[in-house]
């Protein structure tokens, strides 16, 4: 079976192979804090792990193709670590615009960023609308999980604080990379106070700006004692499920008008 990364074909296959029908798949992470126990790739190595396995089983049916993934992101919640590397917000902009303006070029007309750090998300919806006005792209945000100050689903043990290195996140990576991760150092740090807001908290009508140690110096906003890498293994393949359900309504989607 023929390789679905992009960056494997050579120049000469790209009009043959790339056709109208093809779904660009552009995993993007983050390298930033994750707490004493997990490593600053963990939201590269979900989305990427997510993406790559989404290709792999619906590529030939789907169409899909895997762009490079873009590790360097938004993550300037998390800037005051020393090993966060991040983008600024005009900076990422450009990033995907020059990104957008190279996939135009091809005969593919679709794009889907999986995206694994929930500080890119609002970036996201912006460069999708301004890739579709810009370049006439069809643009799609999808999320290996949403997490829950974007209106996902809350861990009832974390009390719907389970946002940067929780349960969920650790469990994710002990499957994918237990090599990476010291529960020795997992330590619980769910902000109860903000729990008893009904508007002002994560999740709720109200949102509010934050940095990540505003919740205390470990970085973590949630608790990651209870992860283990079966619940990881659940996760992921429920991931890589929903995923392929939705690739699969990207590819069948138009919009009535398309513009230029």
């Amino acid at each position: 079976m023929h390789s679905r990364h992009l960056a494997d074909l050579r120049a000469s296959e790209v009009a043959g192979r790339i056709t109208g029908q093809a779904i660009f798949v552009l995993p993007v992470g983050a390298v930033e804090q994750h707490g004493d126990h997990l490593p600053l790739s963990t939201d590269l190595l979900i989305a990427e792990s997510c993406a790559e396995s989404v290709v792999a089983e619906r590529g030939e049916e789907l169409d899909l193709w895997l762009l490079p993934s873009l590790p360097y992101t938004k993550s300037n919640e998390h800037a005051w670590s020393a090993g966060t590397i991040w983008l600024g917000p005009q900076t990422m902009l450009a990033l995907l615009d020059d990104i957008g303006r190279s996939i135009a070029a091809t005969q593919g007309r679709k794009i889907v960023f999986v995206n694994g750090h929930g500080g890119n998300t609002a970036l996201l919806n912006v460069a999708c609308r301004e890739l579709r006005l810009c370049h006439g792209l069809m643009t799609f945000l999808m999320h290996p999980s949403v997490p829950p100050d974007h209106g996902g689903a809350a861990s009832a043990d974390e009390e719907g604080m389970g946002i940067h290195s929780g349960k969920e996140e650790t469990s994710m990576v002990l499957h994918l990379r237990p090599d990476l991760v010291d529960m020795n150092l997992a330590t619980s740090n769910i902000p109860k106070w903000l729990g008893r807001n009904s508007q002002v908290r994560f999740g709720g009508e109200a949102s509010f700006g934050w940095l990540s140690n505003d919740f205390g110096p470990s970085g973590v906003i949630g608790d990651p004692t209870g992860a283990t890498a079966e619940l990881g293994a659940e996760l992921f393949t429920e991931a890589v499920r929903k995923l392929g359900e939705a690739m699969k309504e990207v590819a069948s989607f138009e919009l009535p008008v398309v513009g230029g």
